[in-house]
């Protein structure tokens, strides 16, 4: 099969036209469009549960994660008549929009429409901390999300050590938190919330949770985003809880040098990361995959 020649398949009853599988988009490891494909197709049933009713901007490679790449909210051109969407106000969203002061996004509820875009090199799937109801209307946030992003020298062993203080604070609020690597160097904890909230008002409770963390451990957590604050903390970006703002979706791949995912973890294994500067790595999607066939959704 060539580079360029084009598949058409069934998948739940649409026809799509997958091309360029023989393509590398991760030229380090070989990794093909094929693969990534196979990939999402396998993972979907863990995956589509946590992009259900979510609105999703995509990050695009086109020719590969060696090359540039680009995010995209809205749907674009082209887009099939039977994928769902949502037009929701772009409340402080970067980017422009084609229709003027709202956003239109696909909504992944279906293996289809998550082959089509990966079809179109979305790599990286990214997603707010609110969902939307049947007829595309924005409801308020069901869950929390804190970034914990590494600023060298530190790095995942420094986030995992962050990321149990970080439970605890979060277990004092009633919130159980859920780890899930980031794919490139951090953590991600996610907290589901007993009611939903205005994304303002999660926002400002992370905030809360993060400038606690940063009073009783600045010798190791930052709430500031000034990167020149981070060197050897850990920061603790409570900001992605922001109505506008986005955070890359449990099982989602990176588009890193590797094909690494992020990919939910046990407490377990966040305190052998702790515990051991080689307790913990960020992990491929081959390992994902695996994990999966044997423990499930951890994420679940």
């Amino acid at each position: 099969m060539t580079e360029s020649q084009d598949v058409h398949v069934d998948v739940g009853g649409r026809t799509l036209k997958l091309s360029n599988l023989q393509k590398v988009l991760y030229p380090q490891t070989g990794t093909t469009k094929g693969e990534v494909l196979d990939y999402y197709a396998r993972i979907a049933p863990v995956l589509l549960p946590h992009l259900a009713g979510r609105a999703v901007t995509r990050i695009r490679w086109p020719h590969g994660v060696q090359d540039m790449s680009f995010f995209e909210k809205n749907a674009p051109a082209g887009t099939p008549s039977w994928v769902h969407t949502a037009e929701v106000p772009t409340t402080g969203s970067r980017g422009t929009s084609r229709h003027g002061d709202t956003l239109v996004f696909p909504i992944v509820d279906d293996l289809a429409t998550l082959m089509w875009l990966v079809n179109l090199a979305a790599l990286e799937l990214h997603v707010h901390q609110w969902t939307v109801d049947d007829d595309g209307e924005p409801l308020g946030a069901d869950r929390l999300v804190i970034d914990l992003d590494p600023g060298e020298p530190a790095g995942l062993h420094e986030c995992c050590q962050v990321a149990l203080l970080a439970r605890d604070a979060l277990a004092e609020r009633d919130l159980e938190a859920r780890p899930v690597t980031s794919g490139s160097k951090g953590l991600h904890l996610y907290a589901t919330l007993p009611e939903r909230l205005a994304p303002d008002r999660a926002s400002e409770l992370a905030k809360e949770v993060a400038e606690e963390m940063q009073a009783a451990y600045g010798d190791r957590v930052t709430a500031t985003m000034t990167k020149a604050k981070r060197r050897g903390k850990v920061f603790f970006d409570w900001s992605q809880n922001a109505g506008s703002k986005t955070t890359v979706s449990p099982y989602s791949l990176r588009g890193r040098e590797r094909p690494t995912v992020a990919a939910p973890l046990t407490w377990e294994e966040v305190e052998a990361g702790a515990e051991d500067e080689l307790g913990l790595d960020q992990l491929t999607f081959t390992e994902v995959l695996e994990r999966v066939d044997e423990h499930g959704d951890l994420f679940a």
